[in-house]
Formats: C-alpha cells, sequence, structure tokens
C-alpha cells in the first residue's frame, strides 16, 4: 500500500483559501475515485471536492469548519497500484474549445489551475491563443493577489479582535438576550463591508424613474412569454439592459482602482445581488452582459438566480463583476444608500415599485394619470468618480427604462 496526500484544489481565481464543510466519508471507508470526499466553502460558493484515485480513507487531516489553504493536504488516502485522474473535470482540466498547448495545459495542471479559470486567461498568440509567457504571468499577479488579500483579511481579522476587547463587559449572562455567533458568510460579508467603506468614499445619488411602459407590457406579456419559452419574464433583466447601455455612453464608470491607477474595464459584467433561503446574500455575474439581447438577459438571470438559491454556481461564476445591481425593491424598500462591492467602484439599488398621481406631458398639455415610478439609488466611489458622472450615469438608466416600447424585440 502506498500513501497519497490529498491537496486542496485550486478553486477559482483570487480563492485562496476555504473553510471545511463537512466529511461524508468515514476513516476506514473505501474511497471509489470520483466519490465526493468533503464539502468545502469559500467566501464565493460552496463546492464539493471528489477523489482522484481510488483507496481507503486513512486519516482525515482537517476537521469542520477548519480554514485549509489551496495546496494544502486535506487526507491522507492508501491506494494499491492508484492511478491519479489527470483530467477530472471537477478539479483538473478537461476538454475544451478553446486551444491550449501541452506546455500550457503542463502548467496550469502544475499550479493547481482548472479550465474554467484558464478559460478566462486573455491571450496574446496567434488567434487569442495563451502563450507560455501569458500564464506564467497570470500565475504572477494572481500569487502577488492573493498575498496582498491574506493580508488585507489579518488586517480586518485584528480589527475585529481589538473591537471584541471593547465587549467584554457586556453580561452574557443576562435571562433575556440571546447570544448567536455569525456564520461564516456573515462573517465574510461583515468583513467585506468594513473594508469596502475604508477603501471607497462613498456618495450616493437617486433618481425617480417612470417604468409604466415594462410594466404594463410584462403583465400583459408575462403569462403567454413562459407559456411560449418556458422563462419567467423578469423585471431585473430590463434593469441590467439598461444599466448596460448607460455603461456604453459612460465607460468611466466600468473601471476599478489599483493604488494611483485607474483600470478601465473592456468587458462589462453585471453582478445581482441575490438573497438565499438562510438570509445571506451572494452576487451571480452575468459575464458579457453587453452581448445579450433582452430575452437572452432573461435567460441567463434566471438560471443564475435559480442555482445561486440552490447552492450550485460554480466559483468563477460569483467572480469578475465590474458593476452590481441590487433589487432592494423586494423587501419592500423604496430606496437605499448600498455599499460598493470591491474592487468595483459603483453600485445601484433598485426600489420598490409604487404607482403614483403624476403630471402627464404630451403634445396636447398636461393631464394627471397614474404611473408607475421607482428610485434607483446610485453609490459610487468619489475617489475616482464626480457627481457629474455619478448623476448622469444613474439618470441615463432611467432614461433608458422609460423609452421602453411594447415594439422592443426580445
Amino acid at each position: 500500500m502506498a500513501e497519497y496526500n490529498l491537496p486542496l484544489p485550486s478553486i477559482g481565481e483570487s480563492i485562496s483559501e476555504a473553510t471545511i464543510i463537512r466529511w461524508l466519508k468515514k476513516e476506514g471507508d473505501y474511497i471509489n475515485k470520483e466519490d465526493v470526499l468533503l464539502e468545502i466553502a469559500t467566501d464565493k460558493v460552496d463546492s464539493e471536492i471528489f477523489s482522484p484515485v481510488n483507496g481507503i480513507l486513512k486519516k482525515k487531516l482537517f476537521s469542520p469548519n477548519q480554514v485549509v489553504k489551496v495546496g494544502m493536504s486535506i487526507a491522507i488516502l492508501e491506494i494499491k497500484n492508484g492511478k491519479i485522474i489527470k483530467n477530472d473535470k471537477k478539479i483538473f482540466l478537461e476538454k475544451t474549445k478553446r486551444f491550449y498547448s501541452p506546455l500550457v495545459r503542463k502548467i496550469a495542471y502544475k499550479e493547481g489551475i482548472s479550465i474554467y479559470e484558464l478559460d478566462t486567461i486573455k491571450g496574446t498568440g496567434y488567434y487569442g491563443r495563451v502563450t507560455k509567457k501569458d500564464i506564467l504571468e497570470y500565475i504572477y499577479h494572481k500569487k502577488k493577489k492573493e498575498t496582498n488579500q491574506f493580508s488585507n483579511w489579518n488586517n480586518i481579522e485584528n480589527h475585529q479582535k481589538s473591537f471584541s476587547l471593547y465587549s467584554h463587559d457586556y453580561d452574557i449572562n443576562k435571562k433575556n438576550d440571546k447570544i448567536l455567533e455569525m456564520d461564516r458568510i456573515r462573517k465574510i460579508t461583515s468583513m467585506n463591508m468594513i473594508n469596502s467603506t475604508r477603501t471607497s468614499v462613498h456618495v450616493t445619488s437617486f433618481v425617480e424613474a417612470d417604468i409604466t411602459n415594462i410594466v404594463k407590457w410584462r403583465e400583459k406579456t408575462k403569462e403567454s412569454f413562459q407559456r411560449n419559452t418556458g422563462e419567467k419574464l423578469t423585471l431585473m433583466s430590463f434593469f441590467v439592459e439598461s444599466v448596460v447601455k448607460a455603461i456604453k455612453d459612460h465607460p468611466m464608470i466600468n473601471i476599478s482602482v489599483n493604488g494611483e491607477y485607474i483600470i478601465k474595464k473592456k468587458e462589462i459584467h453585471i453582478g445581482i445581488a441575490t438573497s438565499l433561503p438562510n438570509g445571506n446574500l451572494i452576487v451571480p455575474v452575468i459575464k458579457y452582459a453587453d452581448s445579450y439581447n433582452l430575452f437572452g438577459l432573461i435567460k441567463i438571470i434566471n438560471d443564475l438566480i435559480k442555482r445561486a438559491r440552490s447552492n450550485k454556481l460554480k466559483p468563477e461564476e460569483t467572480q469578475g463583476g465590474t458593476y452590481t445591481i441590487s433589487n432592494i425593491g423586494s423587501f419592500g424598500n423604496i430606496f437605499g444608500t448600498p455599499i460598493i462591492h470591491q474592487p468595483q467602484v459603483a453600485i445601484m439599488a433598485i426600489g420598490m415599485i409604487q404607482k403614483k398621481l403624476s403630471i402627464i406631458e404630451d403634445s396636447k398639455g398636461d393631464f394627471f394619470g397614474i404611473r408607475y415610478k421607482i428610485y434607483l439609488s446610485h453609490s459610487y466611489d468619489h475617489r475616482v468618480i464626480d457627481g457629474m458622472l455619478g448623476g448622469q450615469f444613474v439618470k441615463k438608466v432611467a432614461l433608458y427604462l422609460e423609452k421602453f416600447s411594447c415594439c422592443t424585440k426580445i
């Protein structure tokens, strides 16, 4: 019998560690290759870890709730003539439509880069192929980013520890009070919110948008639309489409900041803040959102939200966003001041739809009418976005919503 040390594989770009949720096998169990050994969680999504060999689970090296760094051994398996799967689609490399040279594949495998992550690397070679230089530069910047991220998280954790020092005078024996420890996601969310408010100077602009045309058309069309397409006609798709159009008009909203440098993003990747059944929040990302028509947005939004709420998102589907939208109207809120999702520089909250008595202007004059209206709340980083740009952007989103016509093709 030989021993095989099972490492925690790379789970996605910028993810350097994971928390053990639970083991699905006991020590002494016989394991078939591709059996699920355990479940892990990151600050993005939960995942399953598969065994790449046949063997016996000899020893678990970590317990539930412990944090493990990518690449560290998490278990020891006893194997006999065991062959490691070198193209496990869950962990390593599989077939892909994009061409990769054997050298690039070898480097990716050695560094624990999955095919999903490899597909995100921009190539400078012939027809956009990933060269040796491309992947080595990617690995260098990834490790540098992980080091900086680990340093930032330590600072935040130290801040929380110092804060707890001032909380010891609280009487935990009070009969009417119940002490609840934050769960893992809540702790991570707390750290991210602290980090965002420390990093960005938040300013929020508000506008009111008349979406009567959209609401009435949706009410008239939604049943036949779902019957014919199998998809729910969501309002979020209209908001995403309008935001994408406004970003094209104001591309300096689609940026990030690195020290004293502004990084202008070429692609538009829209994050959708999604509440989960347990009350936590996750932000799936519509990659290349400007490449979809309205029907395409409806399909991908429905799919992402459904899989987010059933814990079936891939790690890379929560990464790389360049702008985020949050539908606070679903909680009955009319407007708010959302916190920026780093390293982005802006976020928009969509308020609750309200019927309002309004003055309507047309060629025949002014008259009263009932209109469906919402407030759009646009928070932005005042270090790089001034009030004029921040205000113009949210106003442009409102104008695109108001311009919707029932004749619009989807």
